[in-house]
């Protein structure tokens, strides 16, 4: 059994990931805390290494959020890409920079990105543009990861569990069970990939 900290527990793809880490010791941790075990903003250097700090002993880490803007190339503000950068990729990028300081030897990160980055949406640009640079970012960093450390990114298509919210904005997508998209995070820390990127689509 390992310890997982799991990032963004109370969202729908954070119960996706739950149901496929149930074999394990889950710390919760969420931007609210509500619900959670810990409060954490992974846009703030001084709360990821309060986070690790006080879980002590970890194994894994799993990340299910990054907020992004939605709106139209043309009237997206310079502060509206850098929110959803700071939170989608920096985010996500310096829970990997500061956690691999304190995660186990022989650990694991998993990330998240998102379909929209291959197959694009209206309003979606920085979301796209995001989980692009996610997935890159895995690919290339498994390379440079210390300690046998690993590390993958899902990069899932919309949530039957949560169609009734993104539903109108993706006419033509097929959603998927959150229990398919937990076997993704499972394969991701229970397995031996490194520096994959594990698409789940319809």
């Amino acid at each position: 059994m390992k310890t997982v900290i799991l990032i963004g527990a109370q969202g729908k793809m954070g119960q996706a990931a739950m149901g496929g880490l149930s074999k394990h010791r889950v710390v919760t941790a969420s931007r609210s805390g509500e619900g959670c075990d810990y409060k954490v903003d992974i846009t703030c250097e001084n709360s990821l290494r309060d986070l690790f700090l006080e879980v002590g002993h970890f194994d894994a880490v799993v990340n299910t959020v990054g907020y992004c803007e939605y709106a139209e190339f043309v009237d997206m503000t310079e502060q509206q890409w850098m929110t959803t950068v700071m939170s989608k990729m920096m985010g996500q990028i310096n829970l990997v920079r500061i956690g691999q300081e304190y995660i186990a030897d022989k650990g694991s990160f998993t990330l998240i990105s998102g379909i929209l980055n291959v197959k694009p949406i209206p309003l979606a640009i920085a979301d796209a543009t995001t989980s692009g640079a996610i997935d890159t970012f895995v690919k290339c960093v498994a390379y440079e990861m210390p300690r046998d450390l690993r590390i993958n990114a899902i990069n899932p298509t919309v949530l039957e569990e949560a169609w009734a919210v993104y539903g109108d904005m993706m006419p033509g997508f097929e959603p998927v069970p959150g229990r398919l998209v937990g076997k993704a995070f499972e394969r991701a820390v229970d397995g031996f990939l490194t520096g994959e990127v594990i698409f789940v689509d319809a």
